[in-house]
């Protein structure tokens, strides 16, 4: 009697933020209802962000290191601990051949990738942003495919990009084309998000710029702020002292809810951001984190800016009186406002993961 064939595997590599690991796992939830076995490859810092991986995933986690962080000795360890979380994977993977390799950035999927590419394994990465990161940069030559999360993403000379979109949660997903309700003389809620680096300055002048709207369209504004936990009690006071509806928090765990029912979203440029405003389409001023490695934030709002669904505002441009008429001018045109939320559905891609597991079987030959 023959043994039964083991399910293909598929080794997602990913570092230990947000940004990576949630296409990572949005990847791994369409590959196991295909059927498929699911390791996750990450080092001690991206293990603490896989809580919201399936139970099926078998998390490995490897040596790996960076030079941004740490003393000199450190960063003289770096090359041996990478070595070191190389030579591991490639044993594991000689033991458990994957059928893939998918890296999705940071330094933690370089043991991964660099195992993959000594053992000349199907291989590909996925770049959440407009302009390649480090690590992805240092394996864009050396894999078979390059998907990118936002489009137009700057890739070296003679590599071909394929444009699969960022992967969003299934609470997007669920109020995707939701919609849209057009400024008007009834409330109007605007949603600020501005994630966890550069927080301040949204929370410096945005409040103070929708205090400054005319007393015809402030009358119906309410707000929902996420401001970081130093930020927002000094916030909350200013719109109430104001007289302004708001709701500030450090975080919403509804953000979806709350951007079907906006009429105007105010975001840094966050790629995980722009792909959600883009998948439910909501008209969007876009104020990218200057301090963004390569300024990848002004590369990821391009494309919403380009398309007229999105105002974009330089940090070093941002000041109360430019944002405010920026905001008065999408809640006093309800037309344009309207043409804004189009254009941003427009520029969604709500299938970017089961584009990313069509590739994974378009490289491997293996069918769902």
């Amino acid at each position: 009697m023959s043994t039964p064939r083991k399910p293909p595997l598929l080794v997602i590599a990913a570092g230990g933020t947000g940004g990576h690991m949630f296409p990572a796992q949005a990847l791994a939830e369409v590959m196991l209802r295909e059927g498929w076995r699911v390791k996750l490859s990450t080092d001690a810092r991206g293990a603490r962000y896989t809580g919201g991986f399936s139970h099926a995933v078998e998390i490995e986690q490897v040596s790996s290191a960076t030079f941004a962080r740490g003393g000199v000795l450190a960063k003289l360890a770096v090359p041996f601990r990478v070595l070191g979380g190389v030579l591991s994977m490639t044993a594991r993977m000689r033991r458990d051949r994957p059928a893939c390799v998918v890296g999705f950035g940071g330094y933690p999927s370089i043991p991964a990738l660099g195992a993959a590419t000594l053992l000349r394994l199907p291989r590909m990465i996925h770049e959440q942003n407009g302009v390649l990161g480090r690590v992805n940069r240092l394996f864009a030559k050396r894999v078979h495919r390059l998907a990118c999360g936002t489009w137009p993403t700057t890739v070296p000379e003679c590599i071909e990009a394929v444009h699969t979109g960022n992967p969003v949660r299934g609470a997007v997903l669920d109020r995707a084309g939701a919609g849209y309700i057009t400024p008007g003389d009834y409330p109007m809620s605007i949603l600020v998000i501005g994630g966890s680096q550069g927080a301040r300055a949204l929370s410096d002048t945005v409040p103070a710029a929708i205090a400054d709207l005319p007393e015809r369209l402030l009358r119906h504004v309410s707000v929902s702020h996420q401001a970081r936990d130093e930020d927002g009690e000094r916030v909350r006071e200013f719109y109430d002292t104001h007289g302004i509806r708001a709701d500030v928090q450090p975080f919403f765990s509804d953000v979806p809810a709350r951007l079907s029912e906006a009429q105007l979203v105010i975001s840094r440029a966050g790629a995980g951001s722009v792909a959600d405003i883009s998948v439910i389409g909501r008209p969007s001023i876009l104020i990218p984190y200057p301090h963004a490695t390569e300024d990848h934030q002004t590369a990821n709002a391009r494309g919403l800016v380009d398309a007229q669904a999105a105002i974009l505002i330089p940090e070093s441009q941002l000041d109360v009186p430019t944002l405010s008429a920026q905001i008065a001018a999408v809640l006093d045109n309800p037309q344009g406002a309207r043409l804004m939320a189009a254009a941003a559905l427009a520029q969604g891609i709500p299938d970017a993961t089961q584009r990313l597991a069509d590739m994974v079987h378009d490289l491997t030959g293996v069918d769902e």
